[in-house]
């Protein structure tokens, strides 16, 4: 990356669907990189001066898409609905383990990262929901680690910077206080095994014994992870409102959002997952919902749309309904004011 004074020079993309600008990860390195085989694509680089005012009014929509038939599509699963970020499992969720990455998946998925605009600050992986980081058998609480270390390693294999996991459950055989503790422990352990991967901890609904649905919960697993450069928080907004925290009225996310900044720290806030909610304030049960047709109702979104708190980091529909997330982006920036 280029500077200038206190500013930077970036390089900006114009493709199909117009001019954007890219940095850091598949950004300018990659960029310049690959810039002759990008203009045989008929792709040109701009160099221009980003003013840092407007870049940080941004903010990065997306949606978990789907990486069926390899990693590397996921890109071009984001690019068809509108996302400027997105979400992706990178290997098959319901296995323990899967097939290692082979080099062409790892290129095809950095090369369309670089096609489509996508900078890996705002591509939020998440791990396979079979893992329990803080499981209270050694056999079990073994495998649950060596699948995250996997997922932590494909991640830094692919470029990414970010790996977003649900944080485990003590399945009522330990107290919470240990069941955390065994949590922040099996992240120490991912990130010394990994390199440039940050941990990213889902606040939870609480359903069944999980942990995450107490901010205090995260911070105190934060407070135990040796790295606090490399671990993280991302909230969702479903599993917020039905751990007990009001979302929907105004002052009620005001209060929220002053608890999470004074119990965590905004710093620690790596992205959002923008759900609404089928089930009530405090019900502990996870159940997401369209924007706009659960209990959440379409003020939150707009709001959290025009939060500058939110702002550069990626925010990620896991909306039941897939058809929509196409028209649910496009409303969500036509809501900024």
């Amino acid at each position: 990356m280029i500077k200038i004074g206190s500013n930077e020079v970036y390089r900006i993309k114009e493709g199909r669907n117009g001019i954007f600008f890219q940095k850091g990860g598949f950004g300018v390195k990659q960029m310049y990189k690959n810039y002759g085989s990008m203009k045989k694509r008929h792709v040109n680089f701009y160099p221009v001066m980003i003013i840092f005012g407007q870049k940080d009014l941004m903010k990065y929509v997306g949606a978990h898409v789907s990486a069926s038939g390899g990693v590397e599509n996921a890109p071009g699963n984001a690019h068809e609905i509108g996302a400027k970020a997105f979400a992706l499992f990178t290997k098959n969720q319901r296995q323990w383990f899967s097939s290692p990455l082979t080099e062409s998946n790892i290129k095809l998925f950095k090369e369309n990262c670089v096609k489509y605009g996508y900078d890996a600050a705002y591509i939020l992986p998440h791990d396979s929901y079979l893992i329990n980081l803080g499981n209270p058998s050694e056999g079990p609480l073994d495998q649950s680690r060596k699948a995250f270390f996997d997922e932590m390693k494909r991640c830094e294999l692919l470029g990414l910077e970010l790996l977003n996991f649900h944080p485990g459950g003590h399945l009522k055989q330990i107290s919470e206080e240990d069941c955390m503790k065994l949590i922040a422990e099996s992240i120490n352990m991912g990130l010394a095994k990994t390199k440039g991967v940050t941990a990213v901890i889902e606040n939870t609904a609480g359903q069944g014994s999980w942990i995450g649905y107490k901010f205090e919960h995260l911070r105190y697993i934060i407070d135990l992870v040796e790295d606090k450069t490399r671990v993280g928080v991302c909230l969702d907004t479903c599993h917020t409102f039905t751990a007990g925290y009001d979302l929907k009225s105004e002052s009620g996310y005001e209060k929220a959002m002053k608890e999470f900044e004074n119990v965590v720290g905004i710093k620690y806030l790596k992205g959002l997952h923008l759900n609404d909610s089928k089930k009530e304030l405090g019900s502990r049960v996870d159940r997401h919902e369209n924007l706009g047709k659960g209990l959440l109702g379409e003020d939150l979104f707009r709001r959290i749309m025009n939060d500058n708190r939110f702002d550069n980091m990626p925010l990620i529909l896991e909306t039941p309904d897939e058809t929509l997330w196409g028209k649910e982006i496009k409303w969500l920036y036509s809501q900024v004011k």
